[in-house]
């Protein structure tokens, strides 16, 4: 798959006279609060209001999109945790992976319902399977095979999520669906340096731990926290995840940094007060990431690495003097 051009052809550096710059959906953000001086404004994604600094200086119109790499020579302080999402992020997932699952699981169940790639897209902007399932239901009508009650229409949609589960997780283990670019060699760098890694995940448990243990590897797995499926009551955009993972693992939500693909992601990861990292991905290339931090088609591996776990610091920094 062609990889979304999003950032235009500027390198950020940095020294003690010339601050780093970061870009962000053409906005042009500093580690300078002179050049962040102007009165913010408020924005919001899926009612959650999050502060943007509109800045003084704005990359020119006139610079032709390429691929680059954010680079940053100051010395900057590591994340207390790396928190990933996992589906969009870690995996391109949805089209291939969860869609095909549901369908299968329809096509077996004789349900006469069907999810094209557009509809799902859509559908994608409801947090969890079970709640897609249910919203999907309810708008569009049952299916006669499905009881009558809330109680065993909740049951019947737990049975369906179940089997779309194992379809996926059969996919998964297959290793039809590859880890995206960056991913583990990013995940290396925090855990080495010590930055606790965990993936905060919509998703069932299940589906999520096999996407870890069989493309990250059982090394790497036995040191990754996963959070996933129904662990909060309130799925993204909700912060329930974040504030769990910051919890459980001992760390404040301001030294943490999250990677995301979605909108609904961003706005949990913003609400926890976290900083929030965006890597598009097949199913949200279009969204609104105006409030991210950063924003990349994707992490990246040398000689194509966008970001490191460097930059992930050098966000802190920005977040403190900002």
């Amino acid at each position: 798959m062609a990889s979304t051009v999003i950032t235009p052809s500027l390198t950020a550096h940095s020294s003690p006279s010339s601050p780093a710059l970061f870009l962000s959906q053409n906005r042009t953000f500093s580690h300078n609060p002179a050049i962040n001086h102007q009165k913010p404004t408020s924005s919001s994604i899926f009612g959650t209001k999050l502060s943007l600094h509109r800045p003084q200086t704005l990359a020119p119109k006139s610079i032709k999109a390429r691929f680059f790499r954010v680079s940053c020579s100051v010395s900057a302080s590591l994340p207390s945790a790396l928190l990933f999402d996992c589906d969009g992020v870690l995996v391109d997932t949805e089209k291939d992976g969860h869609r095909i699952s549901f369908n299968d699981t329809f096509n077996e169940r004789e349900l006469g319902v069907t999810w094209d790639v557009d509809l799902y897209g859509e559908l994608l902007k409801i947090g969890g399977g079970k709640e897609r399932m249910t919203a999907y239901f309810n708008k569009t009508g049952w299916p006669e095979k499905a009881p009558k009650t809330d109680e065993e229409r909740k049951e019947f949609v737990a049975s369906l999520h179940k089997r779309k589960t194992e379809l996926f997780m059969a996919l998964i283990e297959k290793k039809l669906l590859p880890l995206r670019p960056g991913v583990a060699k990013l995940i290396d760098q925090a855990l080495a340096s010590g930055v606790q890694v965990a993936v905060c995940s919509t998703s069932n448990e299940k589906a999520v731990s096999a996407i870890v243990s069989c493309l990250l590897g059982p090394d790497r797995a036995e040191k990754i926290k996963i959070f996933a499926g129904d662990v909060v009551p309130k799925k993204k955009p909700d912060p329930a995840i974040y504030l769990l993972a910051a919890s459980t693992l001992g760390v404040e939500p301001s030294r943490c940094v999250v990677v995301e693909d979605s909108g609904i992601g961003l706005a949990a990861a913003k609400s926890a007060g976290m900083m929030c990292i965006i890597t598009k991905s097949s199913y949200t290339a279009d969204e609104d990431f105006s409030n991210a931090d950063a924003v990349f088609d994707f992490i990246g591996d040398p000689p194509e690495e966008r970001f490191d776990l460097a930059f992930c610091g050098s966000l802190l920094e920005k977040q403190f003097v900002s």
